[in-house]
């Protein structure tokens, strides 16, 4: 006989941070509302009753503190200047786009390889930033002059380097490409950052690139030490994604 199951409860405080992700994961594919119980050292400390129930939440499934970011020192610095995305019509890329959209650049500029990615954020921000000041560019991080003339031609103050294969298995059947694209790609755009006096670069990783056992991590590893050895720019950065 089949039980119909409305609700399930998630009550196992011993649980690893990696266990508790997998079971919330599954409890989620069903059609049940999930809920948890208070963690173990509220109930303890009396800050909580254990008949308060609450709905599973993101940081349920993140296993620490959530990071707090200070959101208006970043839109301060981003305010009035322009702004060069790399693969801004990605999955990472686009996201970038709406968050600096949204923080007034002077002009923001989106180069992409892949023309329909890029018209698609390109309609989205116009329509939800009508004064906002974009323009779109097609083009691959490979071909040095093309990105040499997009440098000498808009003078990005911020570069945001988003442009790279990411797909894991994929790369595995096709290491050359990775190179060419991911470290390659970086060391050109770096290299026609800092001819044009670029300001600030930022290179778009993964947590594949720590101690990589993959042909994507190792070449994101690559791109990571090009960019810390990008000297001649005032400010390079390096932000990881878990993709």
């Amino acid at each position: 006989m089949l039980h119909k199951i409305d609700q399930i409860i998630f009550a196992i405080p011993t649980a690893t941070k990696d266990e508790r992700r997998e079971i919330l994961n599954i409890c989620n594919e069903t059609d049940c509302v999930v809920k948890t119980v208070p963690g173990i050292y509220q109930i303890v400390d009396g800050d909580v009753k254990l008949s308060k129930l609450r709905p599973i939440s993101m940081e349920d499934l993140l296993g620490r503190e959530p990071i707090k970011i200070d959101l208006a020192s970043i839109t301060g610095y981003i305010e009035g200047k322009r702004v060069l995305v790399t693969g801004g019509g990605g999955s990472i890329g686009s996201e970038l786009c709406r968050q600096i959209a949204a923080s007034r650049p002077e002009r923001l500029i989106i180069f992409d390889v892949y023309e329909n990615n890029a018209y698609e954020i390109e309609q989205e921000l116009r329509h939800n930033f009508p004064k906002l000041n974009l323009t779109v560019l097609i083009g691959s991080v490979r071909d040095s002059c093309r990105i040499e003339r997009v440098f000498e031609e808009y003078k990005p103050q911020i570069v945001y380097h988003a442009a790279a294969h990411k797909h894991v298995p994929l790369m595995e059947g096709s290491p050359c490409e990775a190179i060419k694209n991911n470290v390659f790609g970086t060391y050109k755009t770096a290299l026609a950052a800092i001819r044009n006096h670029c300001d600030r670069f930022v290179l778009i990783s993964t947590d594949k690139a720590v101690n990589p056992t993959n042909v994507m991590g190792a070449s994101k590893r690559m791109c990571e030490k090009i960019n810390h050895h990008i000297s001649p720019i005032q400010d390079e950065y390096i932000e990881k994604y878990g993709n």
